[in-house]
């Protein structure tokens, strides 16, 4: 199978799948509704404005300054991408790219499209394709539902300034989108030396 071939391959797999399952929660769950898989493992759907981990940027003027600037990075990565594919390099950090590519376009697809094809019902489920939606292009919400509560307890008191304060690891609520992008770049660390190679000086003795 071709660079090429892996490429488009794991983009729109990746994609796929995260847009399906993002529109199920949405449209099964209602928001902060929560199921436990294991204890260290739920369901539980939360939306936010802005970066990863919850982080916000700036009211409206700064969600659209972010989603234009994902845009902008999308179009980057795929110029490395080709790139790569062309200088045929390690297959691993073609899908590496490939992956952070996926992540990338996955929760665009969310802040540019979620708003106006999705109603925010209180308390219910949303529809997708609703007479009731009228949300604004680039202004949707990124959808979240992966929670991983492996230990939640009070921090030692000998830590400065958070001893004895509770603790969850790992508190933060992610997507498939958020998952992509940090495999992603942790197979680029693994391949640095494919996906970043040194160039030769030249010098000969």
């Amino acid at each position: 199978m071709s660079k090429k071939t892996i490429a488009i391959l794991t983009v729109l797999i990746a994609i796929i799948l995260d847009q399906v399952i993002k529109i199920y929660v949405k449209t099964h769950f209602y928001l902060g509704e929560e199921v436990v898989v294991f204890d260290w493992f739920r369901i539980h759907f939360t939306e936010n404005n802005g970066m990863a981990m919850g982080f916000e940027f700036g009211g409206k003027t700064g969600k659209l300054f972010l989603t234009l600037f994902r845009i902008v990075a999308v179009t980057a990565i795929v110029y490395w991408l080709v790139n790569l594919i062309k200088t045929k390099t390690h297959s691993a950090v073609v899908v590496a790219v490939a992956l952070i590519l996926s992540g990338a376009v996955g929760n665009i697809l969310d802040s540019i499209f979620y708003g106006v094809i999705f109603n925010t019902p209180q308390h219910a489920v949303a529809t997708l394709f609703s007479e009731e939606a009228n949300g604004q292009l680039f202004y949707g919400k990124v959808v979240d539902m992966f929670y991983f509560p492996i230990w939640q307890g009070n921090l030692p008191e000998w830590l400065p300034f958070v001893g004895g304060d509770p603790f969850t690891f790992f508190q933060y609520i992610f997507n498939p989108a958020d998952a992509y992008i940090s495999v992603g770049v942790a197979l680029l660390f693994i391949f640095s030396k494919q996906a970043f190679p040194k160039e030769e000086s030249g010098v000969t003795t």
